[in-house]
């Protein structure tokens, strides 16, 4: 069976106080708003509705956890760029996207969702450049790559992989696009690394790395 299939809604966070124990491997899924998060988690899933899919930006306003049946989760964040919230709202979410992001002990690794047509944004290289100091691993989902021709979609991927470059093994970057469920299996198979290597550093076959503060 599939590494994501079957994964079930466990539990929404609005505080970080009220997320579960991190006894288990976290995945996060961040991305700009309205650049196709929830759908490609609702496409990896294998489930239509897992993941709440809006043309409203910013819909996803807390932190959804979804359990995968090895007991890994994949956790769905609020998106953030252009969504129109009041004032105090947005100053929440990045409140609770950075304490989650920067502290949370079970979180392996980041899957960074950008609009193909519209790849590393400011707001994304923001990110990239808050989160991969942390060390942790990240995946570029290039979605609704389905909007683009082979030959233009081909030439993105290209461009944000040696912009992308200096970066090294810490960041990698593929295609994807829900509509057509095309780099399911890719996405996967980056996934199911990263949880190999946690296990592998639970079980003391790996040294550990050292604790980086994102401060």
């Amino acid at each position: 069976m599939s590494l994501f299939r079957a994964a079930r809604f466990e539990i929404s966070i609005a505080r970080p106080q009220d997320l579960p124990a991190p006894d288990r491997a976290e995945i996060a899924f961040a991305g700009r708003s309205n650049a196709g998060k929830s759908s490609a988690i609702n496409t990896l899933v294998g489930h239509t509705r897992l993941a709440f899919v809006s043309k409203t930006p910013g819909r996803t306003q807390l932190i959804n956890i979804f359990r995968m049946n090895n007991g890994a989760a994949l956790v769905d964040l609020p998106g953030y760029g252009y969504a129109k919230v009041p004032e105090s709202v947005r100053k929440q979410w990045v409140a609770l996207l950075e304490e989650y992001l920067s502290r949370r002990e079970s979180l392996i690794g980041l899957i960074l969702i950008m609009d193909s047509r519209h790849p590393l944004t400011p707001l994304d290289q923001q990110m990239l450049n808050w989160f991969a100091p942390t060390g942790r691993p990240i995946h570029v989902l290039l979605t609704k790559s389905d909007k683009l021709t082979r030959g233009p979609a081909i030439q993105t991927l290209a461009k944000v992989r040696k912009e992308l470059k200096a970066w090294g093994d810490q960041i990698t970057v593929q295609l994807f696009s829900s509509l057509k469920k095309q780099g399911m299996d890719e996405a996967e198979k980056v996934v199911a690394g990263w949880l190999e290597h946690e296990q592998a550093m639970r079980d003391g076959l790996v040294s550990m790395p050292d604790d980086l503060d994102v401060d």
